[in-house]
């Protein structure tokens, strides 16, 4: 059994709420400190939590809260620009359904469970800094606060602060090449992937999310009220911040993406069949590239501050999800936090830096660096990521076992 008892939590995201509350089931008390003053209500767009995801909320009671704000897509199909339907992929037996949702709805799904389970969330808490010594590590905060644990773990987010002190050369999020972008547009416009000549269409299964690629890649599926969420993105040498981005009206972001999707069959109609008031602008898609160090003495990283993938991955928040609980594993288990560290680093890297990987070949494909990716088979694509699984009763071997 581990000697840590204590955490700070740096960031009330989707890592930090759920590392609070596997750290909890392992015996540690931890404090979330978010530097915001509230929570995330209406921030985020879409996103979605996959079957090892959703796994892993299991372990810390929370899957079906989430199941709740979410709606099951358990079906994949791939097109492309033509309308041409290339391959499909309906779920593994035995596997829950992936399940969409909106980032706000999952946060607060999540917090109310870590609430609802004695997790203490302190808002307006913004980390400027890390004091160790040998008792544990003190977290200093811009408003002059200071507050004391055994470790410190930093799941906040892309640009984090916790990633630069631990190595201040740490490499920050990598440009994908590409601004992404989402809607909404009419049920009986969005096509099941196949369109005839004369354009006839049938509007999309439920249940089902649909990826187009071509000159453009569009992704879509239709939502219970009946509406379609659209999701696609524009290329652009030099990023925009998200900021800046949002400066620009969305009637001409809109004029945009319809002329870069013109005789791009799904994206064109989808497109057509958007209202700018609808228009969700998402910002500069990014990705985390490999971080040589996670932890450094008492400090650790967790999430999309050590290995965002991308949205292009469909893995972000299950992937976030799954470190949580595996860090929270090795600190229960192991008998220092050198040793957790090192251990919970071996069981995420080559894992997460894969699902990278396979994310950034896309990225450039959306971008218009290279063209639509091949398309493995159903196992190859999704067998590995879906089927992950933590046994979070198992011990963690030590480095020698």
């Amino acid at each position: 059994m581990g000697t840590v008892r204590t955490a700070v939590v740096i960031g009330g995201g989707i890592g930090g709420t759920v590392a609070a509350m596997a750290l909890a089931r392992a015996g540690i008390e931890a404090t979330v400190h978010e530097a915001y003053p509230g929570g995330a209500d209406g921030v985020g767009a879409m996103l979605s939590l996959a079957p090892n995801g959703l796994a892993a909320l299991r372990i810390v009671g929370a899957e079906e809260a989430v199941r709740a704000v979410g709606h099951p897509v358990p079906g994949v199909v791939m097109a492309d620009g033509a309308g041409n339907r290339l391959a499909e992929f309906h779920g593994f037996p035995g596997l829950p359904a992936t399940h969409a949702m909106a980032r706000a709805d999952l946060h607060r799904a999540l917090t109310e469970q870590a609430l609802a389970q004695g997790v203490k969330i302190e808002y307006g808490r913004r980390l400027v800094g890390a004091e160790e010594g040998l008792d544990g590590v003190t977290a200093v905060f811009a408003d002059g606060g200071t507050t004391h644990a055994d470790v410190l773990i930093g799941a906040d987010g892309i640009r984090s602060t916790v990633r630069t002190l631990i190595d201040p050369a740490a490499p920050g999020p990598e440009y994908a090449g590409v601004l992404g972008f989402g809607g909404l547009a009419a049920d009986d416009v969005a096509p099941t992937g196949a369109v005839t000549p004369a354009g006839d269409v049938t509007p999309a299964e439920p249940g089902t999310m649909y990826f187009a690629f071509g000159r453009s890649f569009i992704g879509w599926w239709r939502l219970p009220d009946g509406q379609v969420c659209w999701f696609a993105s524009l290329p652009r040498t030099e990023p925009l911040t998200w900021a800046e981005v949002q400066r620009i009206p969305a009637e001409q972001w809109l004029a945009r993406l319809r002329e870069r999707y013109a005789d791009h069959v799904p994206g064109e109609r989808l497109l057509a069949h958007t209202a700018p008031d609808t228009l969700m602008a998402t910002g500069p898609m990014e990705r985390m590239p490999s971080v040589p160090h996670w932890h450094r003495g008492r400090l650790v990283l967790v999430g999309d501050a050590v290995h965002a993938p991308s949205s292009s991955s469909g893995q972000g928040a299950s992937l976030a999800v799954e470190s949580a609980v595996e860090l929270a594993r090795c600190l229960r288990d192991l008998p220092d936090h050198a040793a957790a560290f090192g251990a919970y680093e071996r069981l995420r890297r080559s894992r997460v830096e894969l699902i990278g990987g396979n994310a950034a070949a896309t990225n450039r494909a959306k971008a218009g660096q290279a063209g639509p990716p091949a398309l493995p088979s159903p196992e190859q694509m999704f067998g590995p990521v879906h089927r992950h699984h933590i046994d979070w009763h198992a011990t963690v071997p030590g480095e020698a076992q």
